[in-house]
């Protein structure tokens, strides 16, 4: 995780981001740190990285890179005002032991590659390329599943869908092609299907351990369909992070050794 100590909304690069609204950097710090806290409290380890002066969306760590059995993949931010992030959060898993492998192309870390702990599932359409679904299958030897977004609110596929547990997502059918959600229908005969007004909060950028799912508090109905499923909803607050396009999930870069 990456304290946002330097977040606010300065440039906009998604749809959810309005330079002209105002943003409360202490309020992003407040609800940072009740998210951080809840992790602790879950009893997982939080590693953090030094925010970098002048990358205000460095708070999004799950964009910093793709962390799958050991390998780090690095990101290869779209958008000039990110590119300088990269490099910091390949450094700092390089240093936790995780084996780098350095990016070609175009990719968004797991804004956009989610890991299923059998495969990657792997997002393009606005951000990430198809060819760095490709390299990261040659760097972690994970079948790497391409799925194509079209609504530009759902720009990564973090937003738009959620790994819970191995065999088990939730997911926006509508922010997807229809041979992409033919794909998800194959592979997860089961999912959870998340209805437009969770949706459009973000409240698919959730966090699951597998038996609790950090969700934001304003997806009600998602949060009830967690619970049917034997998960426990957890709603954190992260609103003022929303303002920048993320929620839990974009603050929260899993890494798996």
């Amino acid at each position: 995780m990456c304290r946002p100590t330097h977040y606010t909304v300065c440039y906009e690069i998604n749809p959810w981001m309005d330079s002209a609204r105002p943003t409360a950097t202490a309020l992003a710090i407040e609800q940072w740190e009740r998210l951080r806290s809840t992790y602790l409290d879950l009893g997982h380890t939080v590693e953090l990285i030094d925010p970098l002066p002048g990358c205000p969306d460095m708070v999004y760590a799950a964009n910093g890179a793709t962390v799958v059995d050991g390998v780090a993949y690095a990101a290869n931010f779209r958008y000039e005002q990110r590119r300088p992030e990269a490099p910091a959060y390949l450094k700092r898993l390089a240093d936790l032991g995780f084996a780098p492998a350095a990016a070609e192309f175009v990719n968004e870390g797991e804004g956009d590659m989610l890991f299923t702990g059998t495969y990657v599932l792997a997002g393009t359409g606005f951000r990430s390329e198809p060819a760095a679904h490709r390299e990261l299958q040659e760097a972690i030897g994970r079948p790497v599943i391409t799925l194509e977004l079209v609504n530009p609110r759902y720009y990564h596929l973090d937003t738009a869908l959620a790994v819970l547990t191995g065999d088990l997502i939730a997911y926006y059918p509508p922010a997807f092609t229809p041979g992409s959600r033919a794909v998800l229908e194959h592979l997860f005969p089961d999912a959870i299907i998340a209805g437009e007004a969770d949706a459009a909060v973000l409240g698919l950028n959730a966090v699951s351990d597998g038996e609790h799912v950090v969700v934001a508090p304003r997806a009600t109905r998602l949060a009830a369909q967690f619970a049917e499923r034997g998960l426990e909803p957890i709603p954190v607050d992260t609103s003022e992070l929303l303002k920048g396009g993320g929620g839990a999930k974009c603050c929260t870069l899993e890494l798996r050794r």
